[in-house]
């Protein structure tokens, strides 16, 4: 009676010779990827292929295998995908050695809710990034171009970044991703253009008194009081100072955001642009209560921050100047306004903050004070979230600086 073909190679002296060679080549594959990992990870997969050889095959090399020893049929499956023979390694780094042997990945692209396979793409290079896979999918799928397209490793992770790497994600030789329709974009440029251009203009409709916001009367038709006009020119610096930055000064990480928020965007800033100018330069609107010593000290503490704010702003879009879009530790330079990144991670809000309470302070009007207070409470947030970005991204960065105000919040 004759043994099963599987008895024959669990029995066989040769075969657990061949198995043994397996967990030396599996054994060989861990420490490559420690030498690798110690390298950091852009060494990784380049460093451990220069330092060590890759596990030879039972059969094909010298050693004991090389005997005339054949492993058995099955010898290559015997790991999960993205893994070393044996299943000694995985995640990225098994998957760039699977990689490396058959040359390409398999991408699979399911809907993040329902699960259906949208495509399927075949031989990805392994160094293809996100932003490829993207286009690839777009050609698929003409509708959904590269901005509106959100993929993710998990159906409720975040989305993956353009630039991150097909071999260096825990994925194995067929890797499973999740898509996701944004909906509709629109670029960030366009965006804050609408949104700022709108304040601008609206102001004016209430500074120089059209007869259909405050009637005919003779003696509404101008102010006698000079902070309505120098306010009228402080709102619209603020408001032209921020569409020159749009235009030359900000490097969006993000090109592009959801159409359906501009909406809600133009609500706020231009229904309370409205708001602000109805009482500002309403013909009952009185002049602050200490007169122009108030008046001055406002006007001074309003270019300061504004100064402060445009400062800021040029040092965030130098950390961006050749193009990269990593997250880097902002730093003060030369520039003394730049000094207040010693104490908060984000000096631009906190001189955003202090421009409307010196505008505040300069009108003395009740409407100013509220939308200065909402923009402190939405900025508080901004900064929060930033400030744990970095604190995530950056284990060295410096643990005494807060989010928006120095030594506080």
């Amino acid at each position: 009676m004759s043994l099963p073909a599987a008895a024959v190679y669990r029995s066989s002296p040769a075969v657990f010779e061949a198995r043994e060679l397996q967990n030396l080549a599996c054994a060989r594959c861990r420490r490559s990827r420690t030498a690798a990992a110690a390298r950091g990870p852009a060494a990784g997969w380049a460093g451990s292929a220069a330092s060590s050889r890759p596990p030879a095959r039972p059969g094909s090399g010298p050693g004991p295998a090389g005997r005339g020893v054949r492993a058995p049929p099955d010898w290559p499956q015997r790991g999960a995908p993205g893994r070393c023979p044996g299943g000694g390694g995985g995640g990225a780094a098994g998957a760039r050695r699977m990689g490396g042997r058959a040359g390409f990945f398999e991408v699979e692209i399911l809907d993040w809710e329902t699960k259906k396979q949208l495509c399927f793409l075949d031989k990805v290079e392994p160094n293809a990034t996100i932003r490829e896979i993207r286009l690839m999918f777009h050609k698929l799928y003409p509708r959904w171009y590269p901005a509106r397209q959100s993929i993710k490793l998990d159906p409720k992770g975040k989305s993956l970044r353009d630039e991150e790497i097909l071999q260096h994600l825990p994925v194995g030789t067929t890797a499973t991703l999740y898509f996701k329709d944004l909906g509709p974009q629109i670029r960030w440029t366009t965006v804050f253009l609408i949104e700022y251009t709108g304040p601008l203009f609206i102001y004016f409709v209430f500074y120089f008194r059209m007869t259909f916001v405050y009637g005919l009367d003779e003696r509404f038709t101008s102010s006698p009081h000079p902070v309505v006009n120098l306010a009228c020119i402080c709102h619209s610096f603020h408001y032209i100072k921020r569409l020159i930055e749009t235009v030359f000064v900000h490097r969006f990480s993000r090109g592009t955001m959801p159409l359906r928020n501009i909406v809600k965007n133009c609500l706020y800033y231009w229904g309370f642009a409205a708001w602000l100018a109805y009482y500002i330069n309403h013909p009952l609107y009185t002049p602050p209560s200490y007169g122009k010593k108030q008046i001055n000290f406002a006007v001074i503490m309003f270019l300061l921050c504004e100064a402060g704010n445009f400062s800021i702003h040029v040092a965030l879009s130098d950390l961006w100047r050749n193009g990269s879009k990593t997250c880097k530790i902002p730093y003060p330079t030369k520039n003394p306004f730049t000094w207040l990144f010693f104490f908060v991670s984000c000096p631009n809000y906190t001189y955003e903050v202090g421009t409307w309470i010196s505008f505040t302070i300069m009108t003395q009007c009740v409407p100013v004070g509220l939308f200065t207070l909402l923009c402190f409470i939405q900025m508080t947030v901004w900064a929060k979230d930033k400030h744990c970005t970095y604190l995530r991204e950056f284990k060295d960065y410096p643990s005494h600086r807060m989010p928006i105000i120095p030594f506080l919040l």
